[in-house]
């Protein structure tokens, strides 16, 4: 049984900053790219950021570049979001999620949600204007 667990989100006014992490039960962690999602209240889900198996290759959703950092700790089995500069829109509950491929097909499918097999129970992170 895969298990994802997120942490991290809370209450945060404009311009504040949060790190959400993401720990894995996947055996062999590096083997799995890992994205971070998002859904606003009555908005469909959203890509906000993935990395590859080796850390090596990151992406992000327009958005958020230059704000948001994704890493992760293959030793440790944990993706990490972190979030700088937050503004009101960023208000979602946030998902990490683990991909089928660790290179995401070479890229072509880190946003494509039917491409993520196990997901997190979501964090919520509110950003107060």
């Amino acid at each position: 049984q895969v298990h994802l667990v997120e942490s991290g989100g809370g209450l945060v006014q404009a311009g504040g900053s949060l790190r959400l992490s993401c720990a894995a039960s996947l055996r062999t962690f590096s083997y799995y790219g890992m994205g971070w999602f998002r859904r606003a209240p009555g908005k469909e889900r959203e890509f906000v950021a993935a990395i590859t198996g080796s850390g090596g290759t990151t992406y992000y959703v327009d958005s958020v570049k230059g704000r948001f950092t994704i890493s992760r700790d293959n030793a440790k089995n944990t993706v990490d979001l972190l979030m700088n500069n937050l503004k009101p829109e960023d208000t979602a509950v946030y998902y990490c999620a683990s991909h089928r491929s660790a290179t995401f097909y070479s890229g072509r499918y880190h946003s494509d949600v039917s491409e993520y097999d196990y997901w997190g129970q979501g964090t919520q992170v509110t950003v107060s204007s």
